[in-house]
């Protein structure tokens, strides 16, 4: 199966991967998996260290690397997925959450978030209950 973190998901399995529920961090450690992380959620990560809405203690590099080194694949961002957007009915503003449902509508592989108003959008939303 394919599964798509969001930047929650993708920022504890690099840093808190305890704070993960025990059947979703077995999905993400599961060699049958693949587990990509999206261009976007770097994005994310750097415009919301510059704003001061987040502390990163590690360079975006670095923590794109380690998402890499665990065996997540990068998700580049195409335009297919930024016209996807446009397709979403207006369940949630965040950009970066609206982009990361139109990749995983049109890849197609499973969102899983702590967000539940993500689930709105498709069957393809796994809300991850903390």
């Amino acid at each position: 199966m394919r599964f798509l973190v969001d930047t929650h998901i993708l920022l504890w399995a690099i840093a808190e991967p305890a704070r993960i529920p025990s059947r979703t961090r077995s999905q993400l450690e599961s060699a049958q998996n693949d587990v990509l992380f999206s261009a976007a959620s770097i994005w994310e990560v750097a415009i919301k260290t510059q704003i001061g809405r987040l502390h990163l203690p590690v360079s975006l590099e670095a923590l794109a690397a380690s998402a890499t080194a665990m065996g997540f694949i990068e998700l580049p961002v195409h335009a297919a997925h930024a016209a996807g957007v446009a397709r979403l009915p207006f369940h949630h503003r965040d950009p970066f959450d609206r982009l990361l449902i139109a990749q995983a509508m049109i890849e197609p592989a499973r969102l899983l978030t702590l967000d539940s108003v993500l689930g709105q959008y498709s069957d393809l939303v796994d809300v991850v209950s903390p």
